[in-house]
């Protein structure tokens, strides 16, 4: 005899949200390594002020930085596995961008002490991402996932 009971999916709005930042996150670092994506690919470096290499023309990065996004997002998939660690890379990621946004506000951006790099468009981005993680964090957390009935 054959079950034809359906199965229901118990992961919680937090861990779909927090799967979905991590893929973007994952997506993004990817995407710093691609010409074309990348402006001034040729001038791509490792880490510092002087990478001149531009995320859609806009974004500065380097490979230590494509590489962040790529290590950021591995974590998330990982986190995403629960409720709990969902919200928590949700908003600590979150907080951590906060973070990342006051320190291109503070930094020199021609100065060693960029060596992320980031630009004014990073910083701008840096503080969305912080208020939306944290937000999404918040408001999926206060959710429950929907089951349907059992028969």
């Amino acid at each position: 005899m054959t079950s034809t009971r359906a199965t229901t999916s118990t992961r919680s709005p937090t861990q779909l949200v927090a799967a979905v930042v991590a893929v973007v996150f994952l997506l993004v670092g990817l995407a710093g390594f691609v010409p074309g994506l990348t402006t001034n690919y040729d001038q791509l470096t490792f880490a510092g002020h002087d990478s001149m290499a531009m995320l859609l023309g806009l974004f500065m990065v380097s490979v230590l930085h494509n590489i962040v996004h790529l290590l950021f997002g591995v974590a998330g998939l990982a986190l995403a596995r629960t409720a709990r660690g969902a919200r928590g890379f949700l908003i600590g990621g979150g907080v951590i961008y906060l973070v990342l946004w006051l320190y291109g506000l503070l930094v020199d951006h021609s100065s060693a002490a960029n060596f992320v790099p980031v630009n004014t468009a990073d910083d701008w981005l840096h503080l969305g991402l912080g208020v939306g993680m944290i937000a999404l964090g918040l408001i999926t957390a206060a959710t429950r996932p929907r089951t349907s009935p059992r028969a």
